[in-house]
């Protein structure tokens, strides 16, 4: 299983790529190679300073080991050899009126002391981060998500959704890091569903995960935008860093394991901003965002 997923999400990452930078129009991916001392490596593809795409970062990764006794705990596991391998992205796009987006697709299994799997999972998700409200655009993200989940499962969506609203949630700001979308984690075998079955779910997600973002893209590359809105993007960014660093389980493993700091740290944006004490004007569009953002919204049925 795992070579089949690893040979995915390389040939994904170069699709992925390939789609971004045809939408950019000028930006081009800088591929940099990396190794890990304690074995594996991965591949960094970042786009800086594009036509549309201020930062975006599309990484793979396959890394394998000892697992740190911290993890250990993490996982409730007394077995310490691992490996896991996935992709992650994150674009940051110049424009305010265009959301950010992250998405992520990982598996992992672990090993007894006779070398054999003694557990695997699948986990992964993606969620759009706006700075202004287009309820259009959101619908329509989650609208893809639903479609593909209910191929497999009535249930994946709303669950999933649940899962990720939980999730992305910046409880030391009582608010949502976005408005949204999938997540989900330990995705197992059991006796009503394969390893396989799973594979096949993460494949097709991950295969129309571009029909989600790439039209909300397209709409909203041409719209201009005020100064004040552009530093109003920034400071939001501020709360996306704060995420990542001090909540995200992705980015705590990656430190925890000797990950690549520079990889591990893609998903940050370029320019942020912290100001003091922040607000926006009553019932403008910005106080609308955070108006959102404190009350998960059902954005389709």
């Amino acid at each position: 299983m795992k070579e089949k997923f690893y040979n995915h999400i390389v040939q994904l990452q170069e699709t992925i790529c390939k789609e971004l930078e045809k939408i950019d129009g000028r930006g081009k991916f800088l591929e940099d190679k990396w190794v890990r001392e304690e074995g594996g490596g991965g591949t960094t593809k970042i786009l800086e300073e594009g036509e549309l795409i201020e930062k975006g970062g599309v990484n793979i990764s396959k890394v394998y080991g000892i697992l740190p006794e911290s993890m250990q705990k993490q996982l409730k596991t007394n077995d310490n050899k691992f490996f896991a391998c996935g992709l992650s992205l994150v674009i940051h796009p110049k424009n305010p009126m265009i959301p950010t987006v992250h998405a992520n697709w990982r598996y992992f299994e672990m090993y007894d002391k006779n070398g054999k799997i003694s557990d695997c999972w699948f986990g992964g998700g993606q969620d759009l981060t706006p700075y202004y409200i287009n309820e259009n655009d959101i619908k329509h993200f989650h609208s893809v998500c639903k479609s593909v989940c209910d191929k497999h499962s009535d249930e994946y969506y709303f669950n999933f959704k649940q899962n990720c609203d939980e999730y992305f949630y910046n409880s030391h700001r009582n608010e949502a890091r976005g408005v949204g979308g999938l997540f989900y984690d330990y995705c197992k075998e059991t006796s009503n569903k394969s390893i396989s079955q799973w594979y096949d779910f993460i494949e097709d997600i991950s295969n129309n995960f571009l029909k989600s973002y790439i039209p909300i893209v397209e709409k909203r590359k041409l719209i201009d935008y005020s100064k004040s809105q552009k530093e109003w993007q920034e400071v939001r960014r501020g709360r996306y860093v704060e995420f990542n660093l001090v909540h995200d389980k992705g980015t705590l493993f990656g430190l925890k394991t000797n990950g690549r700091i520079e990889s591990i740290l893609m998903s940050l944006p370029p320019k942020v901003s912290w100001k003091y004490n922040f607000k926006p004007k009553p019932n403008s569009e910005e106080s609308k965002l955070l108006k959102i953002l404190k009350n998960p919204v059902k954005w389709i049925s």
